[in-house]
């Protein structure tokens, strides 16, 4: 698959193979929370209508009965996800969408029901029903774009999926609340309403296109917990999406643990009411809704976990932050949400809030892609299964952790600090167990920070199978800056003593570089890098060599080494011609005038591919050459 044209995310908005799709995740999710809303306030402040339905619910404590509607919700997560993996991997996508829509359809119906004659036994039972349905979307929600959409766009799809999520819980939340509040018409208007959205939601699922099924041959364990266990070990298998995961469910457990307090820290911190909660709320979603839309522009079209890291560092920075700016809040009443606005310190508080918002996206998006992209694709449906239930499971430990907290006496703002300071601990034991991470954020950072990265032909370097790239060798960071821009992980072939450089050597041995030496200097050494060279390439991968063998010591490139015709004469592949300009100029070359620049532009530009037989050294240098110019 080439990468063609980049355009942006919003593009697919207006393309069917997503649209559609789109429209029926949001009204999905829009539809959950109108419901569990609108019942949860009809509960709390209309509690009389439900005291004698008759059934075994009748008569109980309302913020028990929130509590038990919360986990009658999450409760066939855990008891189906596996299940419905295994389905939604064997059978063709679009068809169970539409059924699953039509089980939803019918859901709402028994809700409308419920609603109407107050039975309280039938709402809840709709409400476990309500959570089977979105235990069996789930998984297809996200197996279904990687085979929609192009690597280049699914960083772009999961931060329109992800966007689109939080602004329909929010507005669901608002609108449930809304429509259980109109007195005596609340539950008429939200039973229509529920309905309703429901048959759109089926509606709209009319239109996706076919999308084949990515194992028709599975044979389905209806056994959950069996299943369940299997899909764990599995996962286990593959650690960088293991602990993506894991990475994924820590966040929904510190949003769980987060979010839980803001009616707390509303009432007794800022002294509002609730309108302040929703406005809290409103400001945190709209902030992930940011954060996850810049995702694709940072990324620069392709899966970037460097930017999860960034993404954790923000957290914990503006949840510390927030403590702080709670402490300096002034005394007294606050009015209506508008009021939080005002300035001062309030302000700091809304800032905070919407830049944890913001990193959160930053944070989360990339996960969801990379275990997209890592996952075999005949079981991207099961692996999503396995992560929904670890992520119900890490959400029933934050509620936990949250009462503990509280039953040792703390305050709501030191649990918002508490939940900071553990986010950095969890975060730092990831990437300490998986360096790809940092090493990943320590690329972004240098592109970021230090130049201005021009590139032109990405889309000449193949999206699969073994080639060699061949670049001139400029600076200390070359390596770096062509990792940065390539969507695949490159084997570099490199000098020995350049793979021992300091902190750099971090970098080299994460993406498994390949160091080398002169005959004269080791030539066990030499011949072994040969056998990985061989290997790496018969293993598909990408290999990326400079045919100099050296930097260069006055910005101009020296002859091409004969070493790319050995390893072709082995193993013959494409080759892939690159060049970089304007690197000379940097701090990282062995450039003794010193005139470095600071944020420089530089480039990198990508030749068309050549077939083994043609990529003769001296005709190699001349294209590079040609390409970089005279710009160093």
């Amino acid at each position: 698959m080439s990468a063609g044209r980049e355009s942006s995310q919003f593009a697919l908005l207006a393309q069917r193979r997503f649209a559609p799709f789109f429209v029926v995740q949001f009204l999905g999710a829009f539809n959950n929370n109108v419901f569990k809303n609108a019942l949860i306030v009809l509960v709390t402040y209309q509690a009389a209508r439900f005291a004698a339905d008759g059934t075994a619910f009748a008569g109980m404590e309302s913020g028990v009965m929130v509590n038990l509607a919360a986990g009658l919700f999450i409760l066939p997560f855990f008891l189906f996800s596996a299940t419905a993996g295994q389905i939604a991997d064997k059978y063709e996508k679009a068809r169970l969408i539409r059924l699953i829509k039509a089980f939803e359809v019918g859901v709402m119906a028994l809700a409308a029901a419920g609603f109407q004659s107050g039975n309280l036994g039938l709402l809840l039972g709709s409400l476990f029903l309500s959570g089977l349905q979105s235990t069996f979307f789930g998984p297809v929600k996200y197996s279904i774009l990687p085979q929609t959409l192009k690597d280049t766009e699914l960083v772009g799809g999961n931060a329109l999926v992800e966007t689109g999520t939080f602004v329909a819980i929010l507005a669901g939340t608002i609108t449930g609340g809304f429509l259980a509040s109109l007195s005596t018409a609340g539950p008429t208007v939200a039973a229509v309403g529920v309905v309703t959205i429901s048959a759109l939601g089926l509606a709209a699922s009319g239109l996706i296109p076919r999308v084949p099924a990515a194992d028709p041959r599975l044979a389905i364990d209806w056994n959950p917990l069996r299943e369940a266990w299997r899909n764990y070990r599995s996962i286990r298998g593959n650690r960088t999406v293991f602990l993506s995961i894991l990475g994924i469910s820590w966040f929904w457990l510190y949003g769980a643990l987060f979010l839980s307090q803001l009616p707390e820290y509303a009432k007794t911190v800022l002294a509002g009411g609730e309108s302040i909660v929703t406005a809290l709320l409103a400001i945190f979603s709209i902030g992930v809704a940011l954060g996850s839309l810049a995702c694709e522009r940072l990324s620069g079209h392709k899966v970037e976990i460097g930017l999860v890291p960034f993404g954790s560092i923000g957290l914990t920075l503006f949840g510390v932050d927030l403590y702080f700016a709670s402490g300096a809040l002034p005394g007294g009443e606050l009015g209506a949400a508008w009021t939080l606005f005002s300035g001062g310190a309030y302000l700091r508080v809304v800032a905070d809030l919407l830049l944890m918002g913001v990193f959160g996206g930053f944070y989360i998006v990339p996960l969801y892609a990379l275990i997209q992209t890592r996952t075999d694709r005949s079981r991207i449906s099961r692996v999503v299964a396995c992560n929904n239930i670890l992520n119900a499971l890490f959400m029933v430990i934050g509620a936990a952790v949250a009462i503990a907290l509280i039953k040792l006496g703390f305050s709501v703002t030191g649990i918002l600090l508490a939940a900071a300071l553990m986010n950095a601990v969890v975060a730092l034991y990831i990437y300490t167990l998986v360096p790809e991470f940092l090493m990943r954020f320590m690329i972004w950072l240098l592109i970021h920070s230090i130049y201005r990265l021009e590139k032109s032909g990405l889309e000449r370097i193949p999206e699969e199978g073994a080639a060699v790239l061949v670049c001139n060798h400029v600076s200390y960071v070359d390596a770096l800056v062509i990792s940065a821009a390539c969507r695949r992980p490159i084997r570099w072939v490199m000098d020995h003593r350049i793979f021992a450089t300091p902190l750099l050597s971090f970098f080299f041995r994460t993406v498994r570089a390949i160091p080398i030496a002169p005959a004269r200097e080791d030539p066990t050494a030499l011949g072994q890098a040969y056998e990985r060279i061989a290997q790496a390439l018969a293993n598909g991968e990408l290999v990326g060599i400079f045919p100099e063998g050296r930097l260069t010591s006055d910005g101009e490139m020296g002859q091409f080494r004969p070493g790319v015709r050995l390893v072709l004469d082995r193993t013959p592949v494409p080759v892939v011609p690159m060049a970089l300009s304007g690197l000379w100029a940097s701090i990282f070359t062995r450039n003794r005038d010193k005139f470095a620049r600071l944020f420089p532009r530089i480039r990198l530009a990508v030749g068309e591919p050549l077939e083994p037989v043609a990529a003769l050294p001296e005709r190699l240098h001349d294209i590079v050459l040609a390409m970089r110019g005279d710009w160093k």
